[in-house]
């Protein structure tokens, strides 16, 4: 069966939250939706939730559900959605989130209206402590070659970094074989980023449509626990690195140098976090491995021809080659200065 919308939902052991998930989804507006749930082989009963309201609820029967035998990630989830889609565009769900009742009807209206590729909705993060903080992205249209990448780097955190909250042309992302890597760490972030520039048409909206809840024991908030292995943290400087070998090969567009600040922003974001909580972190992260994730994905000679970013650029650059002591000084005073250490 044909639809206009799939909304893609990996699950694995969200027991606790994917009955309100699902009813979100299924409550949407939009008349034409697929709803695509894969099974990452989980042992609890999110599954059995699911079969349940496929038989009870009107819209049951657009539920289809995939099925790993063992758990295989996110990012395999996810990619076996891209390829089983059964609609025209794809829009992506956590299992533990919620979205506004009117999120596809608008998000569709939107991309149809401006024949674009990708429509954008704002959203809300809730903190596990009630806490509420929104995202709200300018009404605008993104019409060029080039333009939401452009805007998407004009400053750290110009784009969302998850993979959900967004429907995009399903054709696009098999055209351009876009893949998650195989990683739990950031995945959608540098997902996000390769996408951004492959998109011509764009399409950006204020209205809050999704609401990203955190929770315990979420992959994203291992920092604020006691005990924090270094194995996990370091799966986050590999996914950096990766990012950096795809951000080299683009040197040649205009983009270019706001993309390098943007990935070392956040390498070093992450290097303050390891210092802030240094103690917890076993085995320790050494001084001289802090110094290797602040390589810059630019050569020294490419910095000094920027047009834009240049002095932003070239501060990271040579933090980046100092002794690995100073270097860590370096960021320590820095993080004190923007409060993150």
């Amino acid at each position: 069966m044909k639809y206009d919308v799939t909304i893609g939902i990996p699950v694995f052991r969200a027991e606790p939250y994917i009955r309100k998930t699902m009813e979100s989804a299924l409550s949407q507006s939009y008349p034409s939706i697929e709803f695509l749930v894969v099974d990452d082989g989980g042992d609890d009963k999110s599954i059995e939730i699911i079969k349940a309201l496929s038989s009870s609820h009107s819209r049951g029967k657009d539920i289809r559900i995939l099925y790993h035998s063992h758990n295989q990630g996110v990012s395999a989830s996810r990619n076996q959605i891209i390829d089983e889609a059964q609609g025209d565009y794809l829009y992506f769900m956590d299992a533990d989130d919620l979205i506004a009742v009117n999120t596809i009807a608008l998000l569709v209206h939107n991309i149809r209206r401006y024949d674009a590729e990708i429509a954008f909705g704002s959203y809300e993060k809730i903190e596990i402590s009630g806490e509420k903080m929104v995202y709200q992205y300018p009404s605008l249209q993104l019409l060029g070659e080039d333009q939401l990448a452009c805007f998407s780097y004009r400053k750290y955190g110009g784009i969302q970094a998850s993979a959900c909250n967004y429907v995009v042309k399903a054709s696009l992302l098999r055209d351009h074989h876009l893949r998650f890597i195989d990683t739990d760490y950031w995945e959608d972030m540098v997902f996000t980023f390769e996408l951004v520039t492959l998109i011509k048409r764009a399409v950006l909206l204020p209205d809050i449509t999704y609401s990203y809840l955190c929770h315990e024991n979420s992959l994203s908030h291992y920092l604020g626990r006691d005990q924090i292995a270094k194995d996990e943290v370091m799966k986050n400087v590999e996914t950096i690195d990766y990012l950096k070998g795809r951000t080299s090969l683009l040197y040649n567009k205009v983009y270019f140098p706001h993309r390098c600040y943007n990935v070392l922003m956040t390498d070093f974001y992450m290097a303050c976090h390891i210092l802030k909580r240094r103690r917890a972190i076993h085995p320790s992260v050494s001084n001289t491995e802090i110094k290797t994730m602040m390589s810059h994905p630019a050569s020294f000679h490419q910095i000094c021809f920027f047009r834009e970013g240049r002095i932003k650029n070239l501060c990271f650059y040579f933090i980046g080659h100092l002794p690995a002591f100073l270097c860590v000084f370096a960021i320590w005073c820095l993080g004190k200065i923007k409060k993150t250490v």
